[in-house]
């Protein structure tokens, strides 16, 4: 059974072979495991069976001085933050977009390389990749601030920009279909520690439509929809499983009860994710890894599970506890030890 197999038959609700695996690394991290392995593509190593295709957020143009610019043309400053980074400035001051211009969604540089790496790791997963795809795309152009004041003072102008934003996903969604894809991943954090930044009642009035109408498009394609949303927002699970939602990341063990949400939603639900990398893997003990990674293995292996870090591993976790997690997954698989 192929990887791609095996990541089918989770999301279907089977119960698979073994456990699969897909997690990403922070650029610090990233390279304690290529000064260890002594090589720079650590692929033939990590064996994950999500194969990440498109440019996710589009960081194309590098400003220098820690600045990159986005497609939508915001500038980040990643002098602390490597991968991301913070927003500097604010490209729509005025709730308008009067003489903002969108990008082009269809700029080949999302699409460019996606036959190489098909050809490549054809065994794997297929997941074309939109980060920063609604709520979070808003609050970058516009300040999280002014947005979330603009749900109240100008709602109007909420709409426009989110169904905008949208128009703009669905066709790159479009172009990605054509490509032999499985699945469409939405990046767009909603949460906090505790609850939604904006509520439930914002979320479900703006958020949730438009949702529906992007998720639609690649369910109607036969596909299957991923998100990521980092805090708690389990409270929204049976509202994103009714418009077409298949698996969910990252599964943070310090806002959701994973056990609890694993047996109420197995079969309606995968979750990718659940090993911390708040507590755990920067501050846990070798053992405190194996641990919860064994635990959580455990909870994966009837299915409707995908084992991963909550997030990209960051760049304090020790090498000893980043080998501990990626041995025992292996493992598993009947892979090395």
């Amino acid at each position: 059974m192929t990887k791609r197999e095996v990541v089918m038959q989770v999301l279907e609700g089977n119960r698979p072979p073994y456990v699969p695996w897909s997690f990403g690394f922070t650029q610090e991290a990233k390279a304690k495991l290529q000064q260890h392995f002594g090589q720079a593509d650590l692929e033939p190593l990590l064996h994950n069976h999500l194969l990440k295709l498109g440019s996710d957020i589009g960081f194309f143009a590098d400003l220098g001085g820690n600045l990159v610019q986005d497609v939508f043309g915001v500038v980040w400053d990643r002098s602390v933050d490597k991968d991301i980074g913070i927003v500097k400035g604010c490209l729509l001051p005025e709730p308008t977009l009067k003489g903002y211009t969108w990008p082009d969604p269809l700029d080949p540089r999302f699409f460019e390389d996606i036959p190489e790496r098909l050809s490549r790791y054809g065994d794997r997963f297929r997941v074309f990749q939109i980060g920063f795809s609604l709520y979070e795309r808003a609050w970058t152009l516009r300040g999280m601030q002014n947005l979330l004041m603009d749900f109240y003072d100008h709602p109007t102008f909420v709409r426009e920009l989110l169904d905008a934003i949208a128009d703009y996903n669905i066709a790159q969604i479009r172009e990605a279909l054509t490509y032999d894809i499985d699945a469409v991943y939405f990046g767009d954090d909603w949460g906090q520690q505790r609850g939604l930044q904006m509520g439930p009642l914002l979320w479900r009035e703006f958020i949730y439509p438009v949702l529906r109408r992007m998720y639609a498009v690649v369910r109607d394609a036969g596909r299957y929809v991923f998100i990521h949303s980092c805090g708690d927002v389990d409270e929204l699970f049976d509202d994103l499983i009714g418009i077409g939602l298949n698996c969910f990341n990252p599964f943070q063990p310090e806002v959701m009860d994973l056990p609890a949400l694993i047996a109420q939603y197995r079969g309606r639900l995968t979750f990718h994710g659940g090993l911390s990398v708040q507590r755990t893997l920067p501050r846990g003990t070798v053992e405190d890894v194996r641990r919860e990674t064994r635990r959580l293995l455990e909870l994966g292996r009837p299915g409707s599970y995908i084992f991963s870090p909550s997030h990209d591993v960051p760049k304090d976790a020790p090498l000893d506890n980043m080998l501990a997690f990626i041995g025992l997954v292996q493992q598993q698989a009947g892979g090395p030890a």
